[in-house]
């Protein structure tokens, strides 16, 4: 089977010219939807602004929502703890008065507590009593305690009686404690000697002491408690 053999063009002869090549024949018809395409294009980037705009917007709105929802809450909080305070104050307020009024609240009143003890004497026929009021301090409590803007203050009394018996004892104490708030630290009861005091009690006119007390007592107090140097209780 033979090849044919390719002939090289003879000098003179012209290449045959090549096929034209034929375009699509939509790419002649764009310039019938280039106003549409447009409007299109001008639409969509219209639409994105408007989206990027809008989510912009709505997380704006959202913060807003969640300040107004713990402002709330918080009003809330304080509307119920105001009238948890309403409650508490019709609650305690005449025990509160009655403290007060009982002198445990408020500034010590040395001239009641003397009185207390002079009218106890006189009433029970106590025999005469010497005592001694120290200088009013603040007190700790044995357990921690919310006192809020008052202070625990204690003010120490020496005392001494001359007994007939221990029931004097008990009913002055008692008398003390309705007339205000203290607190019998101890207590020394002893026995008088008998002999040349008694008959001079008895000259006197005046029964002789059978026994003889010293006692410790705190009076106490609730004071408005010193503000720190921030202005603070």
């Amino acid at each position: 089977m033979s090849t044919p053999i390719k002939q090289p063009p003879l000098p003179g002869m012209k290449k045959p010219a090549r096929a034209a090549r034929t375009l699509p024949p939509w790419i002649s018809e764009l310039h019938l939807v280039r106003r549409a395409v447009l409007c299109f294009a001008g639409t969509l980037a219209a639409s994105l602004v408007l989206l990027g705009v809008t989510g912009s917007y709505r997380q704006q709105q959202e913060q807003q929502l969640a300040l107004a929802q713990k402002s709330r809450m918080q009003a809330a909080s304080l509307f119920n703890h105001v009238e948890a305070e309403k409650l508490e104050i019709r609650a305690y307020a005449p025990r509160f008065e009655a403290l007060r009024q009982r002198g445990l609240i408020g500034e010590e009143n040395r001239l009641a507590w003397i009185d207390a003890m002079q009218r106890s004497q006189a009433r029970r026929k106590l025999l005469p009593l010497s005592y001694e009021i120290g200088i009013q301090q603040a007190l700790k409590a044995p357990q921690p305690l919310s006192m809020g803007q008052y202070q625990l203050r204690a003010s120490k009394m020496q005392l001494h009686l001359d007994l007939l018996h221990e029931r004097d004892l008990l009913d002055f104490l008692n008398d003390l404690r309705r007339a205000g708030y203290i607190a019998v630290q101890d207590c020394a009861i002893r026995r008088s000697g008998a002999g040349n005091s008694a008959s001079a009690s008895e000259a006197a006119g005046t029964p002789s002491p059978m026994l003889s007390a010293d006692c410790s007592l705190l009076w106490l107090t609730l004071g408005q408690a010193p503000n720190d140097p921030a202005g603070q209780p």
